[in-house]
């Protein structure tokens, strides 16, 4: 390691001298206690480093050790639920040597050094790879079967493979290329600002349905898509990323709490061992990655935190996995900017964020896709990122939150009001929207019902006549409307409180699946459109409101998967209260 010296601290960033050779983004070790830090600007032989530990007590002339390499990740078998610092550190690991507090300067590797894994051979000797063929797998968890990638850049014929059980840095193949013979680990290591290659990328076409009806139904998100969660403190912008972390249908989960509460990044550590994954009934956690770096860790690691969780994601991608990230909140991450401009010196942008804070966050949603991954095996992956968003006052109008809609596809509005009404999830209808719509048409039509289409449509429109028709109420009263303004009334707030309100605590109403939601807005639907003809005939109003069904199309929230058969019950009853 080359060495450097400390000019100047000042908090999270250390300035050193002596640093020529650097480049840009290389990883150093500062002063006797071997801190980590990345380097951020150059200047001549004067390095600006931002340290992701405290730097209290460190001061001029002690060393800068030069390490020459990015800060990277480590990427094999051993990352699933694994629970990780801002820069890959194992918490469970840094507790047994550091105890209670993470201790400045403690180095550990991201993956197990001395746990033996079997390694199955899917490629035999002579057979030509190049950069992304599968040359085997690991049985990680019941859950993810951990594919072995020929790393990028190497190409030629395998002279050699073996199986059997082995360590991530062992040699389980060699491959011949035309200057040199490279010997293949189950470990690689990547740079963490540096997107991993993939061959092309594709419009998504399939929804990552996430069990929340407003959002699957109304505000859809694609599989290889990109969201955003603003909302105020209080308006469940974390809940609800636990909700989609638990039930979307991604094969792998990446959580990364950046600067997230610890009470609430201790809420997810608790439950999702004991929470069972929908469709094989084994663990959460046996498909998922936590990045926990809470509020009360180092500031600066926050925006570390961000791009170890995104690599890490990439790495699955390109096994042939879907994948979603959810970034909670980009808010942390963006003061972690901040901050760092402002002791950089740098000419502030709106309200002290730096004038790259757009390119920086565009350059992160940029990362997710629908793509065709390296390899001759012609497989696809699908890396999806949903970010949450803390604007203080929930001001939408802040830049980070700017910023963010100018990039993602997808707008989940979350409202106070709604929040202080006890609604949740509290989405807002008519502030959300997914620019997902047409790229889905086709699989919802497919997979789902045809007119499934039609009616998220109508129920959207029943729902904004109501914003307005609720005003004119306010003003002359309810009794002097029509029966017809006053059935949309009705029937929207059946669709707000049987349709859209959902309890993310109770059992059966936790998770809605695709099917069973198009049931239930048939239902509605199909309410509405037999009480307009009957209201037309000239059936009193009180008499279509007061049908018993509507108990049952209250509840319609519910039934079980299992119980399905009931939908078709209900149905049949709609029709025969209506026909006497």
């Amino acid at each position: 390691m080359k060495e450097a010296r400390i000019a100047k601290v000042s908090g999270p960033l250390v300035i050193a001298g002596g640093c020529l050779g650097a480049k840009m983004f290389d990883m150093v070790r500062v002063s006797e206690k071997k801190l980590i830090g990345e380097i951020i600007e150059l200047k001549g032989e004067e390095a600006s480093i931002q340290v992701y530990e405290e730097t209290a007590g460190i001061g001029p002339g002690e060393p800068v050790y030069l390490t020459g390499e990015p800060l990277s990740v480590e990427l094999g078998p051993g990352l699933v639920s694994e629970i990780y610092d801002g820069i890959q550190r194992p918490l469970d690991v840094l507790q047994g040597v550091s105890g209670e507090f993470i201790a400045r300067g403690v180095d550990v590797p991201g993956l197990n050094r001395t746990k033996k894994w079997h390694f199955k051979a899917l490629r035999k000797p002579q057979e030509q790879v190049s950069a992304g063929d599968i040359i085997g797998e690991v049985e990680e968890t019941p859950l993810i079967k951990h594919k072995i990638m020929v790393p990028p850049g190497v190409n030629g014929e395998i002279s050699d493979i073996k199986e059997g059980e082995f360590n991530i840095q062992e040699c389980i193949a060699r491959v011949k290329g035309a200057s040199a013979t490279h010997e293949i680990t189950m470990m690689q290591r990547w740079p963490v600002r540096k997107p991993r290659p993939i061959k092309e990328k594709f419009a998504p076409v399939e929804p990552l349905t996430t069990g929340q009806r407003v959002i699957d139904t109304f505000f859809p998100i694609a599989k290889g898509g990109t969201a955003c969660i603003p909302g105020p403190f209080g308006a469940g912008k974390t809940v609800t990323m636990h909700e989609i972390a638990k039930w979307s249908d991604a094969q792998v989960i990446v959580y990364v709490a950046c600067g997230e509460r610890g009470n609430e990044c201790a809420d997810l550590l608790l439950s999702f061992p004991d929470l069972k994954d929908p469709r094989t009934g084994r663990p959460l956690l046996e498909r998922t990655v936590i990045v926990a770096n809470t509020s009360n860790m180092p500031v600066a690691a926050r925006e570390a935190s961000i791009y170890t969780g995104i690599t890490i994601a990439e790495y699955f991608r390109d096994m042939g996995y879907s994948v979603a990230v959810m970034a909670d909140s980009t808010s942390r991450w963006a003061e972690a900017l901040r901050e760092m401009s402002g002791r950089l010196e740098e000419m502030p942008g709106e309200e002290g964020y730096p004038a790259y804070l757009s390119s920086k966050i565009a350059e992160f949603y940029e990362r997710a896709g629908k793509v065709a991954c390296l390899g001759s095996e012609g497989r696809g992956g699908a890396l999806s990122i949903m970010g949450a968003v803390s604007p203080p006052g929930g001001d939408l109008s802040d830049p980070v939150v700017q910023a963010t809609l100018r990039v993602v596809k997808v707008f989940w509005g979350l409202d106070d009001k709604l929040a202080n009404a006890r609604h949740f999830p509290a989405i807002n209808w008519l502030l959300s929207y997914s620019l997902y719509h047409d790229n889905l048409r086709e699989f919802l039509k497919n997979n789902v019902a045809e007119e499934f289409i039609g009616l998220r449509a109508e129920a959207m429109r029943l729902l904004e006549e109501e914003s307005s028709l609720l005003e004119i109420a306010h003003l002359v009263g309810i009794e002097s409307l029509s029966f017809e303004d006053r059935l949309v009334l009705e029937v929207a707030k059946s669709i707000r409180e049987d349709f859209l309100h959902q309890n993310a605590f109770h059992e059966v109403d936790t998770y809605t699946s695709l099917a069973k939601q198009y049931r239930m807005l048939k239902i509605i639907m199909e309410f509405y459109r037999l009480s307009r003809e009957k209201i037309k005939e000239g059936v009193e109003f009180e008499r279509i409101i007061g049908l018993p069904v509507r108990e049952k199309i209250s509840r319609l929230k519910y039934i079980a998967e299992a119980d399905m058969g009931h939908f078709k019950e209900i149905e049949e009853e709609l029709a025969r209260s209506f026909q006497a």
